[in-house]
């Protein structure tokens, strides 16, 4: 059976058919389908539908341009199913559809036929008929459209529709006495339309028959006053009438109380955002068969808006539950005030009508007697701050048709095991959300005029809603002080101690206090020795080694700790703190443990980073052998085995606390440690990249080697931050302190390491084409490498040396020293510098034109470096073999090569790659022919390039784009590309390529 057509205008314009939703590109074709839809079967001429998309100033193309949009949207149509109902009628077109299509007809008709029932009495229909057309409304009437002319008017008249049905249901919800929810919900469209006389009589009449005589005076006084101010005017003759009866306490005003119906619920809490995936969730829950709805369960962190959520959903579907609405506290949160089931019990059978002296002693037979109350009644009842399952397991309904709602800290898994329940985890809002929530408490204007600082204080907010709305509350009641002063005053004092308002208990540390409290001594003891963690996330390790208990204790503590959203999972046994708890417990640390505890805490972080730096490091590189940790405390568990894989995997999860931890170790006194785990990391970004972490990780690393007084560490940290900088495409840099390095080396006798810093120093050289430079330090790390019997050193030095003189276009030189290398990797067992001495003689060999067998070394070498983990290394070795491909012609297979590498580049961040990869994908589309693609990549290529800047790289893109706009047949173009190829190519001392490049353009 096909789905029925739908054409939506209350709201984004949207046409549904059978098979999809119609896509509709910009905001005038919206525009046209949605009238035409608002008319259905009638004909819109050519003439009033170029005035309903441009006005009075149409452009001189607007008959053209209406035709197009009207083809596209018949193909919109056409491929969501619908049938070709958009005809051209005479002078314009027409829609030919069912008007019950339309949500503004079927809107219309239910307001008709509520007027019809209302005016006859029926005000329990009127009232259902008036809910059913208002749920019709998505937002604004064609919110997403964009209407000029009569089509204005078209929505104001839409617009002014629904704000008469919203008085008309409130007219019949006074007749069936709901008052009190009518002085509830009133002021909302009152605050929106302050002078609608009908709005203010109907609040007025509210409040009289709530007994608020006084108040339903003073609400006919500020209209008045108003009138007055703005206009001049007096309220109409209907609304004095009714003030002069209100005066009168006229008994024509009161009605026949309704039936006893609680109506518990407070009021929404202002200003509500966000949380659009969880609202639409829970409302399909209301879709399941009457009696198997699930028990709802809101958790998350304190001040998360759980309650806010609650309560929000609850006002919605109000209308879903006829027989009562019942709210009650549990102050789960508190041990002491906590609420009692039994009592908690009572309170419902009271809000149920049962006299007290009804209530039965025993808790069974007050839930007994509270399910059969519930059982013929459609109620919800909503259970706020539970403090675990047996507090709101008595309060489950039986079989019958009510809905329990239940917000709480903790997870209360455990209710799984007994009902069926809709869990809804709440996490912070996202960035979008946090603005959101500032813009309407301070107001759009002010947000979008300080949009930067309204972002910084967002963020430094974290999400929570609790917080968000005290930084907005200190705002609004100072519209002078700006958002970027509350923004400084959060990032550079306390933020808890700024997260307060001025009368009011409910702040960000209170609320946290009132989580972290009910906790057990060693749940509070690991939750305050966490908050000194430097890092961003834990591992239920590292958690374990602060606390100074056994892994599984550490595990179980965890787990009671995310249990009650203190902490949050962020992976397979880690975990992270919201910004604010973080900053609580660090507070709590500070306050509560003495300095020796959370010293000894921080010796035991220190000493387990250094414990699976080393154990890391002997998998992934022995060779890396300098470094022997010497730790303060026993050595902790470490939380891998003997896989080189998942080392680095757990490694790759630490990455973003690796710097924090080294800047640690220096701060808390104990640099020897911060430059030997910067040694021992070595091995994993050598592995894996991420190569501008590494920079600052060696920056630290060579400045703790400084405080140590240690001239050899020194020149390792030295030799590290230069490789960082090569890496990084930084070369000035990495020379300059390669240098540096070389002079500390040689002060500490230290001639492994001059060996290693000339190899790299002849790398910089090599990659800014100072050939001669390279050569010469090659030559000399393969001396200083055999005097000091560095097998590794040599082989390394060999390695690089022969890869130079392929880079310098002497493949055939390059074969020897490269041959020689290969077997002296595979003795020492290096299987990453095998793939990378693999790799060199596949260039060398694809130099020499003998492809086949460069492909054959690039296999070897992806082989490889897969196996052993090196995203690196594949990049090259994928790279290199779509070159091979390239100079083959086999061209599908070179591009699928060169978007794998693009793709790894991608996965590492590393922008020289990226750059590389789209360079080749562009000059193999330019021999394909294809050469809109070809330009495509060579232009992503020269952007990224833009970041990471390099003279001959840039200079192959200008010679490509100058082949492009050959081809393209704009020579002039491609000679201005040609001749900035070859003004770099000087730069980057490629003489010959530019002398080339001279003789083209000439």
């Amino acid at each position: 059976m096909r789905k029925r057509c739908e054409l939506r205008v209350l709201g984004p314009v949207r046409a549904l058919g059978p098979d999809a939703a119609a896509q509709l590109h910009g905001a005038r074709q919206r525009a046209v389908l949605g009238m035409l839809a608002l008319h259905a079967g009638t004909v819109l001429s050519v003439s009033r539908l170029i005035d309903l998309l441009w006005g009075e100033d149409p452009p001189r193309t607007a008959v053209k341009t209406l035709h197009s949009h009207v083809a596209r949207i018949r193909q919109a149509l056409a491929g969501s199913g619908f049938a070709p109902v958009l005809v051209t009628n005479g002078p314009g077109y027409t829609l030919m559809v069912d008007p019950a299509m339309v949500d503004a007809h079927r809107f219309d008709a239910l307001v008709r036929t509520a007027l019809a029932d209302l005016a006859s009495g029926g005000a329990e229909r009127a009232a259902a008929a008036l809910r059913e057309a208002l749920a019709l409304w998505q937002g604004d009437a064609f919110a997403d459209a964009d209407l000029a002319g009569w089509g204005r008017r078209e929505v104001d008249r839409l617009h002014e529709l629904r704000l008469s049905a919203m008085e008309d249901l409130w007219e019949a919800e006074l007749r069936l006495g709901k008052h009190a929810e009518a002085v509830l919900e009133l002021p909302r469209l009152l605050a929106a339309h302050p002078m609608r006389e009908r709005l203010v009589g109907l609040h007025m009449t509210a409040l009289y028959r709530c007994g608020r005589h006084a108040d339903a005076l003073a609400a006919f006084q500020r209209l008045r006053r108003r009138l007055a101010d703005e206009f001049g005017a007096d309220p109409g003759p209907e609304l004095a009438t009714l003030h002069t009866l209100i005066l009168r306490r006229d008994p024509s005003l009161d009605s026949a109380r309704a039936s006893a119906v609680p109506a518990q619920i407070p009021a929404r809490v202002g200003h509500f955002t966000g949380r659009d995936a969880e609202l639409k969730a829970l409302d399909r829950l209301l879709d399941e068969p009457v009696g198997e709805q699930p028990v709802v369960a809101v958790s998350g962190a304190a001040g998360m808006g759980k309650t806010a959520l609650a309560l929000e959903w609850v006002h919605r579907i109000v209308d879903r539950f006829p027989d009562g609405q019942l709210f009650l506290d549990l102050h789960g949160h508190d041990p002491e005030l906590s609420m009692p089931a039994a009592e908690a019990l009572a309170h419902l059978l009271r809000g149920l009508d049962v006299p007290d002296a009804s209530i039965p002693a025993e808790l069974a037979e007050r839930a007994a007697l509270y399910r059969s109350l519930l059982h013929v009644r459609r109620c919800v009842v909503v259970a706020d701050d539970a403090g675990g399952v047996k507090q709101v397991l008595p309060l489950v309904p039986g079989t019958g048709r009510s809905l329990l709602v239940i917000t709480s800290r903790l997870t209360l898994a455990a209710l799984g095991a007994r009902h069926a329940v809709h869990q809804v985890p709440l996490s912070p809002l996202d960035h979008g959300e946090s603005t959101a929530l500032l813009s309407r408490v301070l107001g759009p204007q002010r947000v979008h005029r300080e949009s930067g600082p309204a972002a910084r204080l967002a963020r430094l907010c974290g999400g929570m809603p609790l917080a968000l709305r005290i930084a907005a509350a200190r705002l609004a009641v100072d519209p002078d002080r700006t958002i970027a002063e509350s923004a400084a005053e959060l990032a550079g004092g306390d933020r808890l101690d700024g997260l307060a308002v001025e009368g009011d208990t409910r702040t960000v540390r209170a609320v946290l206090a009132s989580a972290y409290l009910p906790l057990a001594a060693e749940q509070a003891t690991t939750f305050r020795l966490l908050g000194l963690l430097p890092g961003v996330s834990f591992s239920t390790w590292l958690s374990a080694a602060v606390s100074g208990v056994p892994t599984p204790v550490g595990r179980a503590v965890l787990a009671e700790l995310s249990a009650a959203h203190l902490v949050t999972a962020a992976g397979d046994e880690r975990f992270r703190f919201h910004d604010l708890v973080r900053d609580f417990a660090r507070h709590r640390a500070e306050a509560d443990e003495p300095a020796a505890v959370r010293t000894a805490a921080g010796e035991r972080l220190v000493d387990w980073y250094l414990t699976v730096a080393a154990e890391a490091n002997r998998l992934v590189d022995p060779s890396r052998d300098r470094v022997t940790p010497v730790l303060r405390h026993p050595p902790p568990e470490v939380p891998f085995g003997a896989d080189r894989r998942a080392a680095l995997a757990f490694l790759g999860a630490e990455r973003e606390n690796l710097t924090a931890v080294v800047r640690y170790a220096r701060q808390t006194g104990r640099p020897v440690a911060a430059w030997q785990l910067t040694y021992l990391l070595t091995s994993f970004y050598d592995s894996t990249g991420h190569w501008q972490d590494r920079v600052e990780l060696c920056r630290q690393g060579a400045a703790a080697a400084t405080e140590a007084g240690d001239p050899a560490a020194e020149a390792e940290m030295l030799r590290a931050l230069g490789v960082a900088y090569f890496m990084t495409r930084r070369l000035g840099n990495a020379v300059a302190v390669g240098e540096s390095a070389l002079r500390a080396a040689k002060a500490a006798g230290d001639v492994t390491g001059e060996g290693h810093v000339h190899n790299n120093l002849a790398n910089a050289y090599s990659e800014m084409r100072r050939f001669d430079e390279a050569i010469a330090a090659h030559r000399l790390a393969v001396d200083r490498s055999s005097a000091a019997r560095n097998r590794f050193g040599h082989a390394l030095s060999l390695r690089n040396l022969g890869h130079t003189l392929v880079r310098m276009g002497r493949a055939a030189d390059g074969l020897e020293p490269l041959s020689l290398a290969l077997p002296m990797f595979r003795e020492l067992g290096n299987a990453r510098l095998e793939a990378g001495t693999l790799d060199a003689l596949g260039e060398a060999e694809l130099q020499l034109g003998d492809h086949r067998n460069a492909l054959a070394h690039f296999g070897e070498a992806l082989a490889v470096s897969r196996a052993c983990g090196d995203r690196w290394l594949e990049w090259g070795s994928t790279l290199d073999s779509g070159r091979a491909h390239l100079g083959l012609g086999d061209l599908d297979t070179a591009l699928a090569q060169f978007e794998r590498a693009l793709g790894i580049a991608r996965e590492l961040h590393n922008r020289h790659g990226e750059a590389s990869a789209l360079s080749h994908l562009g000059r193999t589309h330019l021999a394909a022919g294809d050469l809109d693609a070809a330009r495509t990549h060579f232009d992503l290529a020269m952007a990224v390039r833009a970041t990471v800047p390099d003279a001959y790289e840039q200079a192959h893109l200008h010679r490509d784009l100058g082949d492009l706009e050959a081809r393209c047949g704009r020579p002039a173009d491609a000679a201005e590309h040609w001749d900035r190829a070859a003004a770099l190519y000087r730069q980057a001392n490629a003489t010959t390529e530019a002398d080339q490049l001279t003789t083209r353009a000439g």
